[in-house]
């Protein structure tokens, strides 16, 4: 073929396209960018705020074309409405937006699916363009915006434009701004950072919970994210019912501003609703989907609120160092003022030894385990005497093994003879070298440290990579906060949650202080002791000084503010049993101190205690995970509850000579029907048969609480039950110690006050429900309220400033309650 030829074929071949193309109504260049009218009106430019009405099918297309002048200043944008009658999901009303550097489309009806390949569609769409900012240096910004709206049906689709500016686009610091949005009518805005403000709150409200909406804060680009399938792509957001709160700091908006969009879910699920069941294929959903919301931007606290809150939080509980270190200076020079006259107690001719009372961190004089005077009239009295001159070692001999200083080999049976008196003395349970028991306490110390060492790193690791999940998704509905007071710092997102817990880990160090010098002393008085062998019979005196549990505990509260830090760094379901873990083993612990102080030859093992921690903290990751639908969970747990209790009420009432395994109900049934059934005898120990009928009762009726109403929250449920056991258990040691005619001297009465108050203020704070992870995220921001101190503190930062000094008070409280001993022997002490 010639090239004239080939020529001639390609300008026939142009002719016919162009005439195709204006037989479907289709603009070429060469045309003016008027838009296709009905038949009657002339082609011209669309106008702002005029409705357009047509009807595109498969040969038929419409662009309208608008002419946009934005000045310097000037902040607007522009919407573009669109209704379709047709609801024929087969042929949908096709809409294409071009601007200068954007383009967006959409088509009506819109669709949105759901969970359960679940549909939802929408007649009436309405998108706000992304704007486009003139500057001083461009002047005034002009452009050309075209709306394209075709179809493929082939007997046509109706449709409705409108195309508007938008007047209120941005959004004023502190002024609120009203609205309403709906799945297929989302709504964005902008907002520019002052320039005295480096941190703003966006607040946004609604009185209505349902329908579920998110709300969206991206950078400003193009295309801006407002649909449901696509609003988690960009920025930061959350989920809402009534209520959002989002906090953002000007550095990390690099053009100092960025667009605030609010888009609703065509479902509710995501916020705790239910489904919205189709009632036929093809409803509509837009007239059952708006939501009106206000939101309000206000600037967040300044740099010195930060500073002013660390140094105050620190200055309240450096205060407690002071007033203890007050303390501790009366019995150090009480101390070296006997050393120097060479005399730590006398006797005041009665038998007993004046020794004088220690207060805060001072130490009783005398505490030798087994050294009981042969004229003891106690069947239980050591089988070697003091006397013997054989020099008595101090507690830091590691090298003490039961084995080399046990002198009673017949401890295993005679044990049977001496715990079945009516009436036991201290003496009765404290025939174990005091080394050899001294040595089995400390266990508890080197034990739970290296528990903590174990636990605390892989929590620290792990919540660090949820904050770090946090900022690189924005996803805000991973951790539950009080996002109403929640202060970020560096990568936290509520520092001062963090914070709050300083108490914890401050007074569970002093504690260690306070015993540490305890321990000192003691051990000073036990050297000067071993002067003379006269001088050593004051160590038939008071209660035995252990310090093992007692410097446990202190590593637990510190351990305690620790982990709950870390909870506090992203709390949500998963993650819980970092918050209680600990609070369980402080409970048991001091159950197991309590215990300890009168029954120091038959207390649990450190290896038992902690393996029993382990099994209850395996209970309560299971209640969690399983409780909240699981019947037969309760029904077990319950069972086992029950058990539990009847098993260590058991070994608690015959003194540890029930040996605790599966044979345990069957022996204790027996006893029963002999001493109770047969005899109908009284029982032989009746102070402690009332305290374990009481607390069986109360064990039993948190065990069918827990059955009928299955609690959501099981891990508070389960410390509920620990806290319910401590404080019987430590109401009858004190009903108990003041009925033999035993006296709480003003240090631990004090203790005892401050206790009861601290804890009462506490317990307040903290059934003030700021979030819960039993719903979802949204439903959480609900119960979220303003800070109440320093405006950096909420209810729950209260609530661990005063639950670590009502720790720190209970704990003085154990280590102080039986300083009135100290010059009492111990075959005088009773035991309960």
């Amino acid at each position: 073929m010639s090239r004239c030829r080939r020529l001639a074929l390609l300008c026939a071949l142009s002719w016919l396209l162009r005439a195709a193309a204006s037989a479907r109504g289709v603009q070429t260049p060469a045309q003016s960018p008027a838009p296709r009218r009905d038949p009657g009106e002339s082609p011209r430019g669309a106008d702002f705020g005029h409705v357009y009405r047509g009807v595109v099918s498969l040969s038929t297309e419409n662009i309208y074309s608008f002419n946009y002048t934005n000045h310097p200043g000037q902040v607007s944008a522009v919407r573009v409405y669109v209704n379709s009658s047709s609801e024929n999901l087969e042929y949908p009303v096709l809409v294409v937006v071009r601007q200068q550097k954007a383009v967006l489309s959409w088509q009506v009806p819109l669709l949105f699916e759901g969970r359960y390949q679940r549909s939802y569609h929408y007649q009436e769409v309405s998108r706000t363009l992304c704007p486009s900012e003139a500057t001083n240096e461009t002047g005034p910004l002009q452009q050309l915006i075209f709306v394209d709206v075709a179809s493929m049906a082939p007997q046509g689709a109706q449709y409705k434009l409108l195309v508007t500016k938008i007047k209120h686009f941005q959004l004023q610091t502190n002024n609120a701004f009203r609205f309403t949005a709906s799945p297929s009518q989302p709504q964005y805005f902008l907002y520019k950072f002052p320039k005295d403000v480096d941190s703003v709150i966006i607040k946004v409200t609604s009185e209505m919970a349902y329908p579920c909406s998110v709300v969206s804060v991206q950078n400003i680009m193009c295309p801006v994210y407002d649909l449901d399938h696509n609003v988690e792509f960009s920025g930061v957001y959350q989920s809402m019912t009534k209520r959002a709160t989002i906090t953002l700091q000007k550095k990390n908006f690099p053009s100092e501003q960025f667009f605030v969009v609010f888009v609703i879910k065509p479902e509710d699920y995501a916020c705790g609703g239910s489904f919205f069941i189709q009632e036929k294929e093809n409803q509509t959903w837009n007239l059952h989907r708006t939501k009106n919301l206000k939101v309000t931007i206000v600037p967040s606290i300044t740099a010195s609120i930060y500073v002013k809150s660390i140094l105050s939080s620190l200055f309240i509980f450096f205060s407690f160092y002071v007033g203890a270190m007050l303390f501790a200076c009366v019995p150090c020079l009480r101390f070296q003022r006997k050393s120097i006259e060479g005399s730590f107690g006398s006797n005041d001719g009665s038998g007993n030894m004046a020794v004088s009372q220690p207060i805060a961190a001072s130490t009783p004089e005398g505490s030798n385990y087994g050294a009981i005077d042969e004229s003891s009239s106690s069947p239980g009295k050591q089988m070697s005497s003091p006397d013997s001159g054989q020099p008595c070692q101090v507690d830091s001999d590691s090298s003490v093994e039961e084995s080399d200083f046990d002198t009673m080999p017949d401890i295993e049976s005679d044990k049977n003879i001496i715990r079945t008196k009516k009436f036991l003395y201290l003496s009765d349970l404290s025939r174990k070298d005091r080394r050899i028991v001294s040595k089995k306490y400390k266990i508890y110390f080197w034990n739970i440290i290296t528990i903590a060492v174990f636990y605390a790193l892989p929590v620290i690791q792990l919540v660090i990579t949820y904050q770090k999940v946090v900022n690189v998704t924005g996803n805000q509905d991973i951790c539950y906060y009080n996002f109403l007071c929640a202060r970020p710092l560096g990568f936290l997102s509520a520092f001062n949650n963090v914070l709050s817990n300083v108490g914890h880990v401050l007074l569970g160090l002093l504690f260690l202080l306070i015993v540490w010098q305890r321990d000192i002393l003691h051990r000073k008085a036990l050297e000067a002791k071993d002067i003379s062998a006269m001088v050593r019979r004051e160590q038939e005196y008071g209660i035995p000084k252990h310090f093992g549990l007692f410097y446990a505990m202190g590593i637990a509260l510190m351990m305690e503010g620790v982990l709950s830090a870390c909870y506090h760094v992203c709390p949500n379901y998963s993650n819980f049993q970092f918050d209680t873990s600990f609070m369980y083993m402080i409970a048991g612990l001091c159950m197991l101190k309590l215990y300890q102080t009168r029954h120091p030859d038959i207390n649990a093992s450190a290896y038992a205690a902690y393996a029993s921690f382990a099994l209850v903290i395996t209970l309560a990751v299971l209640g969690v995970v399983c409780g909240k639908n699981g019947m037969w969970f309760w029904v077990i747990f319950s069972a086992i509850h029950a058990l539990a209790s009847l098993a260590l009420s058991t070994q608690i009432y015959y003194m540890g000579r029930f040996k605790i395994d599966f044979g345990i109900f069957r022996r204790a049934a027996m006893v029963f029907y002999t001493d109770c059934v047969r005899q109908c005898s009284r029982p032989l120990y009746m102070d402690r048969m009332v305290l374990l009928i009481v607390g069986n009762l109360a064990n039993w009726s948190l065990a069918l609480f827990g059955l009928i109403n299955r609690p959501r929250d099981f891990a508070s449920y389960m410390l509920g039950i620990f806290i319910c056991n401590l404080l019987l258990y430590l109401a009858f040691y004190i009903i108990m110690k003041l009925r033999s005619s035993e006296k709480v001297l003003p240090l631990p009465l004090f203790c005892i006050v401050a206790t009861v108050a601290v804890w009462s203020a506490a317990l307040y704070f903290f059934f003030q429900n700021l979030s819960s992870w039993e719903g979802t995220p949204a439903e959480s921001r609900e119960k979220n309220r303003e800070c109440i101190l320093l405006d950096f503190f909420d209810d729950h930062d209260i609530w661990h400033f005063l639950s670590a000094t009502a720790l720190f008070f209970s704990f003085l409280v154990l280590l102080t309650l039986d300083d009135d001993l100290d010059g009492v022997r111990r075959d005088q002490i009773p035991v309960f």
